[in-house]
């Protein structure tokens, strides 16, 4: 008799974590705009005598080194996409790099803030017009940034990402929230700086400094809060839970008794489902009635027979 070879039954666990991503197109470009235009505000901060200027600086510099680590990440995920070790793919690879990032966030935060309250009490002259000129240069390159890595994403506005974190790429959404929020502490470095030189608010400058650091502060608490959910996985939002339940107690009299669902990757899930029915069958049979949009990859199936009151 043929014995069946368990290579019938098995299948792979990579998810397509080994294709490139878009995301991670995007971010190689981005990275170089981004250390180009830090490299040249830092310097015009220091030479120029603005706080605003160098602690716009200061975010590009975060935000660079938090973006290599987003293209570490694509890379590392793809390499390892097939290694044995990881029982679901590299896919949580993603949630590392963006919680990495959203604390490398907040430690410049906190730099920025101490920096610009000690200029307040240690004012230095500020060169306006080369400052302003830099900044709005600044400013440019973080728009320009901020346009080709939404392109890459797969939801462009904070309506759509409040409504699904966890079908998010979080590697590229950190990197989204980097450039966004380098791009509004340009506009803050332009405002100090015009009102500085038209309106002699001097202490504006280091003012729109602490104003920066607290939004740069608030999107990391964002992104910790965001990524953590994916890296102790925290069920799925609510409405997947309901809809893959709905799904299979819209057949026969099955009962959907217990359902672990959670993400391994961006937009991907694996689930444990435990089902009672008068009427058991094959747990395939039950796979297929779930909605392949839900992005459910991977999922084990037990199945209870039980008379139905």
């Amino acid at each position: 008799m043929h014995t069946t070879s368990l290579a019938d039954w098995t299948h792979k666990h990579s998810f397509g974590q080994e294709m490139i991503k878009t995301g991670e197109r995007s971010t190689r470009l981005v990275i170089a705009l981004t250390a180009t235009m830090m490299a040249v505000e830092i310097a015009a901060g220091v030479m120029y005598g603005s706080m605003a200027l160098l602690a716009d600086g200061m975010h590009m510099a975060s935000h660079t080194a938090a973006l290599g680590i987003s293209a570490a990440a694509y890379l590392y995920a793809r390499r390892y996409a097939h290694d044995h070790r990881f029982s679901f793919g590299t896919g949580k690879v993603n949630g590392l790099a963006g919680y990495t990032s959203a604390i490398i966030l907040a430690i410049f935060a906190l730099s920025m803030a101490w920096q610009s309250v000690v200029r307040f009490f240690n004012p230095q002259p500020i060169s306006f017009n080369q400052a302003i000129l830099v900044a709005v240069v600044g400013l440019i390159v973080n728009l320009v940034s901020v346009l080709i890595l939404n392109s890459g994403s797969s939801h462009s506005n904070t309506e759509e990402h409040a409504h699904a974190h966890e079908h998010a790429d979080h590697n590229l959404r950190a990197a989204y929230l980097h450039v966004l929020a380098d791009a509004l502490t340009s506009i803050f470095a332009i405002l100090a700086l015009l009102s500085g030189k038209y309106l002699g608010l001097v202490w504006m400058d280091p003012l729109m400094g602490v104003v920066g650091a607290i939004l740069v502060g608030r999107w990391s608490i964002f992104l910790i809060r965001d990524t953590s959910r994916v890296l102790l996985d925290q069920q799925a939002p609510g409405e997947t839970r309901a809809a893959v339940t709905a799904s299979i107690e819209s057949r026969d009299d099955n009962r959907v008794c217990d359902l672990h669902l959670w993400a391994i990757g961006p937009g991907i899930f694996a689930a444990a489902i435990s089902i009672v029915t008068s009427s058991p069958k094959s747990p395939e049979e039950y796979k297929k009635l779930i909605p392949d949009h839900l992005g459910l990859v991977h999922a084990t199936v037990e199945v209870h027979r039980c008379e139905m009151i």
